[in-house]
């Protein structure tokens, strides 16, 4: 299964991991220079939940994005069956 928000449809983003040296010119150096350039992906905060969708209730992954602005209602938790003693 692909890391995907079922409500948004964000995925993974790409970008880059940049190592630097050098002095910084506010600290009194000659500036910062690039000394690598590696890819990589920013994952998304992804969250399995049972979400209550049309009046049934899924599982979905959603992500925290989704999940603070409130486009999910998480489904209400089951009723407790309490079991009596019967004699």
């Amino acid at each position: 299964m692909a890391r995907v928000c079922d409500i948004c449809g964000r995925k993974p983003a790409r970008g880059n991991r940049v190592t630097r040296s050098g002095l910084a010119k506010a600290k009194g150096g000659i500036g910062l220079h690039t000394g690598g350039i590696t890819p990589r992906t920013f994952q998304l905060n992804l969250h399995r939940l049972k979400v209550e969708v049309k009046g049934q209730v899924k599982r979905l992954r959603v992500c925290s994005r989704c999940l603070k602005a409130g486009k999910v209602k998480r489904a209400a938790p089951r009723p407790k069956i309490t079991q009596t003693a019967e004699s």
